[in-house]
């Protein structure tokens, strides 16, 4: 797929202010500081679409960008920060649960997982909520440039085998860096191969 256009439409926190209309959505999360805005910037090439910063936790809110006015990727708040208070780490549990389970036009939700870490509990708690609410998603592995081939083809492998423990079927996942842009084709590809199956539905 070719990314000809990416635009930011909006912010809100809630799913009934999301955008009307049925285009497809793609909805990117993980936890704090997973390297989800890097990731969504060299995926559309726009180095300043998604806000990054170096203070884990900022993007509290469901960020919405136009691409090829054809679907949408969704930016969705950052989970498990350590240092937030109770109050908020609630308030993003509901903005996150008001998309994911309320969202009718959400096609899939990639979970981003940092490759440099063991298998994380509220990573694994959060997958198995997706399970049981019967959400689409799929799994991209940040930050694989910090990884020799053989570290990062060995985190993977773990990584898999843990969910292998409670999923009989594993979920689609991809292998990415913002840095040196692997990754990119992979995924982009997944989005258009999903959005051509639902053209003919």
């Amino acid at each position: 797929m070719e990314i000809r256009s990416a635009e930011f439409v909006m912010s809100n926190t809630v799913a009934e202010k999301c955008p009307p209309g049925n285009l497809p959505e793609y909805a990117f999360i993980g936890r704090s500081n997973v390297g989800k805005s890097s990731l969504i910037n060299m995926l559309t090439r726009k180095p300043k679409l998604a806000m990054t910063s170096s203070t884990p936790g900022k993007t509290l809110l469901i960020n919405h960008f136009l691409i090829n006015k054809e679907w949408y990727l969704v930016d969705l708040p950052g989970y498990g920060y350590a240092k937030r208070g109770k109050k908020m780490v609630e308030q993003i549990r509901a903005v996150i649960e008001s998309y994911v389970q309320k969202r009718m036009q959400m096609t899939s939700l990639f979970v981003l997982i940092d490759s440099r870490l063991e298998p994380q509990a509220n990573d694994l708690e959060f997958i198995h909520w997706l399970g049981e609410n019967g959400v689409p998603f799929g799994i991209i592995f940040t930050k694989a440039d910090k990884l020799t081939f053989g570290k990062r083809k060995e985190s993977v492998k773990r990584y898999l085998e843990k969910l292998s423990e409670t999923w009989e079927e594993l979920p689609p996942y991809f292998v990415s860096s913002a840095e040196t842009g692997l990754g990119r084709d992979e995924i982009l590809d997944y989005i258009d191969s999903v959005n051509k199956s639902l053209a003919k539905q």
